[in-house]
């Protein structure tokens, strides 16, 4: 009986945004566990989902078989860090109010979720606090677990781990609250609907300097590494896009056209993306493979995440041909024209796409292009330099503390296996488990 009482209140919460019959003020009070409520908790979930397994299974197909259990310990364990230390402090750096004369970095009352009941309202929005910080918790979860990829079968287990850790608070907490914290970026005017500066731009410039770091794989790039399953790579992929509503259209905060809109934009520039990679692909190569296929829907999430919110369908077809055409540029000057071994394509597909998509929004924001148009009295070149200025200023922010994370950690415990490990694989090196019994 109480079950079916709560599912009935809850069901008509989602309809009315309120208990049955609320009207005005009451409604307005009851939306917390209304419509807008209700829609973040399922984003929140979706997020989490394209890490917990879709990244996981991403980039778990595309090493090889030796490799794949320690790419997916990777995830899941910065999972964990990343969850308690969200907890502990680094929610409260990066939403936290740090006073108008602190716009760098966040205050600790929201440490432990201090005094946070239930009931309170995040500023500035209809959901708890306590729903916010799970939403954001995702996101900072994702983000470090992007720069996995930079760096697999030849890093050290308690490398990923305090360099995750580290990550997260002295580049992800600071740039979230440069521009989604009220920090300096926010004030400037910086447009960031779901992450390209504060997610994407951060995690592949990191994922570049590591890369430049660890050195390259044994036999690159003389030896091709050809991916051990691409239909788990592909599973992975599928749950990404899937997820990728909430990574985007939960950023609305609210259940509404602006989150639907956002979802349709999501969507159409993978698709595009998708498209665009595979002709590009066939016309270079006469054939297309699955994984070119699924590397550039990748891209054309990573592109569309910033816009979403402010671009019209237009707009989202637009930045998926520009994603599968830059990003697959980037990926073939990086690894086969650099030598660089970032080797999933952390910086060419997130850290591109997502710088990309960030400098046009400027331009696909705009009304005369089916955008919802620029902030007032801000014109496309000005709102262009905006942007470029937060993503110099996130890009060079994340390089420079890499570098100083990364080397702090490897004259601590590390950063490179054994030659030894490498060539056994880190299934069995790491973690004393095999992938497969074969």
């Amino acid at each position: 009986m109480l079950r079916r009482d709560f599912a009935r209140a809850f069901f008509l919460a989602l309809i009315v945004g309120g208990p049955l019959g609320a009207t005005g003020a009451e409604a307005a009070d009851a939306a917390p566990v209304g419509a807008d409520t209700a829609w973040l908790l399922t984003a929140t979930a979706l997020v989490l989902f394209m890490t917990l397994p879709g990244l996981a299974l991403f980039y778990g197909g595309l090493v090889r078989a030796k490799n794949v259990l320690s790419v997916l310990t990777h995830c899941v364990v910065i999972a964990a860090v990343v969850s308690v230390l969200w907890l502990i402090f680094a929610y409260s750096l990066a939403f936290g109010d740090g006073g108008a004369s602190q716009p760098w970095i966040g205050g600790l009352h929201l440490a432990l979720l201090g005094d946070v009941g239930p009931a309170a309202l995040r500023p500035q929005t209809t959901v708890p606090e306590t729903v916010y910080f799970m939403f954001q918790m995702t996101f900072a979860i994702i983000t470090p677990a992007l720069i996995v990829g930079a760096f697999p079968e030849r890093v050290k287990f308690g490398a990923v781990l305090l360099f995750s850790g580290l990550w997260l608070i002295l580049v992800y907490a600071p740039v979230a609250h440069w521009v989604w914290g009220g920090g300096w970026l926010a004030r400037l005017g910086v447009l960031d609907f779901a992450g390209g500066i504060v997610v994407h731009a951060t995690a592949g410039t990191s994922a570049l300097i590591f890369a430049l770091l660890i050195g390259r794989r044994r036999g690159f790039p003389h030896e091709l590494i050809p991916p051990h399953s691409p239909g788990m790579t592909m599973a992975g992929a599928a749950m990404l896009w899937v997820g990728w509503y909430g990574f985007n259209a939960g950023s609305a905060l609210a259940a509404n056209g602006n989150a639907g809109m956002a979802m349709i934009a999501t969507h159409i520039s993978a698709a595009t993306a998708t498209l665009t990679w595979m002709a590009v692909e066939w016309l270079r190569h006469g054939r297309t493979g699955l994984v070119g296929l699924v590397t550039g829907m990748v891209a054309g999430l990573a592109t569309i995440t910033p816009a979403s919110g402010y671009v019209g369908p237009i707009g989202a077809l637009c930045l998926g041909v520009a994603a599968g055409i830059v990003c697959y540029a980037a990926v073939n000057f990086i690894k086969f024209r650099l030598h660089i071994d970032d080797s999933l394509d952390v910086f060419a597909v997130h850290g591109v796409g997502g710088i990309l998509g960030s400098l046009l929004t400027a331009v696909f924001s705009a009304q005369a292009l089916g955008g919802l148009g620029l902030p007032d009295g801000q014109t496309v070149g000005g709102q262009l330099w905006v942007q470029f200025v937060g993503v110099l200023a996130a890009s060079l922010w994340a390089a420079l503390l890499t570098y100083v994370i990364a080397k702090a950690v490897d004259g601590l415990v590390g950063l490179r296996v054994s030659e030894r490990d490498e060539t056994e694989g880190l299934d069995l090196a790491a973690h004393g488990e095999r992938g497969y019994h074969l």
